[in-house]
């Protein structure tokens, strides 16, 4: 017998005989490997205990949750933006360039902020934007996202095109009001049946974004090089080649043939297909926005893709007042992108929105504790606009208007 085989079995301490197996894995090349995979880019904080789900008291204290319980590049995915991310940092500094001018307080109590929205009554005009493949946040995915937003207060959830789990079993998932968003299809017959899918499956209304050019993220190539793997399946933008020999022509560049090929004249296609509103995400001009009535759209939302859009363009609330200004309240105003506290919200409000869509705090989280962290989520934002309402005296959503605030954009 061998001295180490000896030395196992004749230790008086299963925690050592435990610990020298953990040594010995360890060791192993193997773990190394997966390790390396899974390098952790923060420096460990002095702080060690994780708060608790009731212990979350703002958006922000999802995000460091969220990051720990996911992979590296599903992270980077879902915080990063195109380019340099300056239009992913404009995003957020807008809402310091807009000051509120509250007005006398009244009670929280006698705020009632419900609306109706294409035919969906709201309590609170909050709903969950589209964003592509949750299971990697929560083995729940898009159907615990639903759950949740139906938990909290009915809210509206949009679902992606590019979502991880088929339109239908979300659907049916739970009773909350569902919307779908899709990009143009080159294929038209593909298209058809995507919108024919998701108004079969019981969504009431179709999104159509026409602002994202399938900007490649630098940070995949990083990740790889930390010795990670890239993103593949759905995460990975057809045309951008991730490394392959098989890309060609602009793919080649990292540019994607997928998107950015249509006209105005594709909206007046898929109109007839469509039998519930239609809106279209991703303006931010107002000329824009009139074209998209003549086309037929039933909604606008200003959005630049949370800041995955073309880099260097404007913060979506820059833009808000000319786009409102634009449609002359013929068709609801909708705004996503930065929005992380109820006074962001307050302030997109005043400045003419109908109702504000809530992306990467949602996925925050659902990635950070399931369905009950993104229902708790969606609350806290329901609660933090309740209190701004009432600090700045409005008891319902028509007192909130452009009175309210004083901008300031550089």
């Amino acid at each position: 017998m061998a001295d180490i085989e000896r030395t196992w079995i004749e230790s008086p301490s299963r925690r050592v005989a435990l610990a020298r197996l953990a040594g010995l894995v360890a060791a192993s090349p193997l773990f190394g490997t997966l390790v390396r995979a899974q390098q952790d880019p923060r420096p460990f904080s002095d702080h060690r205990r994780l708060p608790g789900l009731a212990e979350m008291q703002s958006s922000f204290d999802f995000e460091p949750l969220f990051f720990g319980n996911v992979s590296l590049q599903t992270y980077d995915y879902t915080a990063h933006g195109d380019g340099s991310e300056f239009t992913l940092r404009r995003n957020r500094e807008a809402f310091d360039w807009v000051d509120l001018l509250p007005r006398r307080a009244i009670d929280p109590a006698q705020v009632d902020l419900a609306t109706e929205l294409l035919g969906v009554k709201m309590k609170f005009p909050l709903i969950v934007a589209p964003s592509a493949v949750q299971v990697p946040l929560h083995p729940d995915g898009e159907i615990g996202m639903h759950k949740a937003a139906t938990a909290a207060s009915n809210t509206l959830m949009v679902l992606s095109q590019n979502t991880s789990t088929p339109v239908e079993q979300v659907a049916s998932a739970a009773t909350g009001p569902l919307w779908f968003q899709m990009y143009p299809q080159q294929d038209r017959t593909a298209g058809r049946r995507m919108i024919e899918g998701a108004q079969a499956a019981g969504c009431t209304a179709v999104v159509i974004t026409v602002d994202q050019q399938a900007s490649y993220y630098e940070r995949t190539q990083q990740d790889r090089n930390l010795g990670g793997t890239p993103r593949s399946g759905t995460l990975t933008f057809r045309g951008a080649g991730a490394g392959t020999t098989q890309a060609t022509g602009a793919a080649r560049y990292r540019v994607s043939t997928a998107r950015l090929w249509y006209t105005w004249r594709y909206l007046d296609e898929i109109r007839p297909l469509i039998r519930v509103p239609m809106l279209i995400k991703g303006v931010l001009d107002a000329d824009d926005a009139r074209t998209c009535l003549e086309h037929g759209a039933d909604g606008i939302i200003v959005s630049n893709h949370g800041g995955r859009s073309m880099d260097y363009g404007p913060s979506t609330l820059e833009v808000l007042p000319e786009v409102v200004a634009a449609v002359g309240r013929r068709v609801p105003v909708i705004t996503d992108s930065g929005y992380r506290r109820g006074t962001d919200i307050l302030k997109a409000l005043a400045l003419g929105a109908d109702a504000v869509m809530l992306g990467r705090t949602t996925r925050w989280g659902l990635g950070a504790f399931g369905i009950a962290g993104a229902q708790r989520l969606l609350e806290l934002m329901q609660q933090e606009l309740v209190q701004a309402a009432a600090a700045s005296g409005c008891a319902k959503l028509a007192d909130i208007d452009a009175s309210l605030v004083r901008t300031t954009f550089v």
